[in-house]
């Protein structure tokens, strides 16, 4: 077992209105997803950057973005100094490849909150 100490934490992206799109996406998802996507980041928390295939891979070409894979649904994330990773994007997974604009919006996410607009 993982001591508490030594686990991550897991945050949002907020906006400048205090709003967090990646949570209200996951919340909004049906219970059985929903839950899916809630255990996956149980485990990120647990392992860290440590998580690998199947549930967790970085994004090819956008480092320092991952993505969390649960199902179909699809969470870009990065990590954060102080042992946190941020969510930053959330979505529902239509094709094989990541669309290109999903990870605009994320890359802009991780840009506006490392300039302190959390």
């Amino acid at each position: 077992m993982v001591s508490e100490s030594r686990q991550w934490t897991v945050g949002f992206y907020k906006d400048a209105r205090g709003k967090s799109p990646a949570k209200e996406f996951v919340d909004g998802l049906p219970a059985r997803e929903r839950a899916k996507v809630y255990n996956y980041l149980r485990l990120l928390r647990e392992f860290g950057i440590n998580l690998r295939m199947p549930y967790a891979e970085p994004l090819s070409g956008h480092s320092p973005l991952w993505e969390l894979r649960p199902g179909a649904i699809r969470l870009i994330y990065f990590a954060h100094t102080g042992r946190m990773f941020v969510i930053l994007h959330a979505f529902r997974k239509k094709s094989r490849k990541i669309p290109s604009q999903e990870i605009v919006v994320a890359e802009r996410r991780m840009f506006e909150f490392l300039e302190g607009r959390e």
